[in-house]
C-alpha cells in the first residue's frame, strides 16, 4: 500500500525527499528505476511518473537537468541489461533444455526467432509498458536474443524513455494546469502509451497473418 500510495503522490514525496536530504535524491531514483527494470520481482515499482515528477523539480530548480537525466540513463540501461543477463543465466537452468518435460523446444526456438526479428521493436515499446517492460528484458535473455542487438536496442529505449519524460516534465511539469492535474497526467503517463504499443502490436500481428495467408 505504501507503495501504490508512493506511485499516487510521487510528486509530493519526491519533493519532500530533494528537501530533507539533497543531493540523496539521485541515489534514489537510481535505486528505483535500478530495480524497477533490473529485478524481474519489483515490477510495481513507479517508472513514468517517477521521471516525470523528476524532470518538473528540475524545471523548478530543485535538482540538476542534465545529472537526473544521466543517472536515470544509467539506471535504465544497467537495469534491464542485469534483467537481460538473469534471463539467459537462469532460462536454461529452469527448463534443464531437453532433458526437462517443462522444455519445449518448438516453443524455444519460436520465442528465439520472434526476438531476433521483433525483438527490437518490443524491447524499445516496452520501456513505455509498466509490468510489462520488467519482464520483456527477462524473456529475451531467456530467449538466448544476441547481447550485441539487445544491447543497442535497450540503449535506444532507454534514451527515448528516459529523455522524452524528463524533459516533458521539464517543460511542462510546473505549468499551473499540470500541477493542478498532475494524479490524472501520471495516470495518463501509465496508461496511455502501454494501450498505444499493445494496439500497435495487434495490427503488426494481424499484418503478419494477412502476409502469410497471401
Amino acid at each position: 500500500m505504501q507503495l501504490i500510495d508512493f506511485a499516487l503522490h510521487v510528486d509530493r514525496y519526491l519533493g519532500d525527499f530533494v528537501v530533507q536530504h539533497g543531493v540523496w535524491v539521485y541515489a534514489l531514483l537510481l535505486a528505483i528505476v535500478f530495480i524497477e527494470t533490473g529485478a524481474v520481482v519489483m515490477p510495481f515499482l513507479p517508472g513514468d511518473s517517477l521521471l516525470f515528477v523528476a524532470g518538473a523539480l528540475a524545471g523548478a530548480g530543485h535538482m540538476s537537468y542534465p545529472l537526473a537525466c544521466a543517472v536515470l540513463l544509467a539506471a535504465a540501461i544497467a537495469g534491464d541489461q542485469c534483467n537481460f543477463q538473469l534471463g539467459r543465466f537462469f532460462g536454461p537452468k529452469v527448463f534443464q533444455w531437453e532433458n526437462s518435460r517443462l522444455f519445449n523446444r518448438k516453443a524455444f526456438d519460436r520465442a528465439h526467432q520472434f526476438y531476433e526479428r521483433y525483438g527490437g521493436v518490443t524491447v524499445i515499446l516496452a520501456r513505455f509498458m509498466p509490468f510489462i517492460r520488467t519482464f520483456v528484458p527477462f524473456v529475451a535473455g531467456v530467449a538466448q536474443m544476441t547481447r550485441a542487438r539487445f544491447t543497442m536496442f535497450n540503449v535506444t529505449g532507454a534514451l527515448i524513455w528516459v529523455l522524452g519524460l524528463v524533459t516533458a516534465g521539464y517543460l511542462f511539469g510546473n505549468l499551473p494546469w499540470v500541477q493542478d492535474n498532475l494524479s490524472k497526467i501520471i495516470w495518463a503517463l501509465i496508461l496511455v502509451p502501454g494501450l498505444i504499443a499493445l494496439y500497435g502490436g495487434w495490427k503488426a500481428g494481424r499484418a503478419d497473418k494477412r502476409a502469410a495467408r497471401s
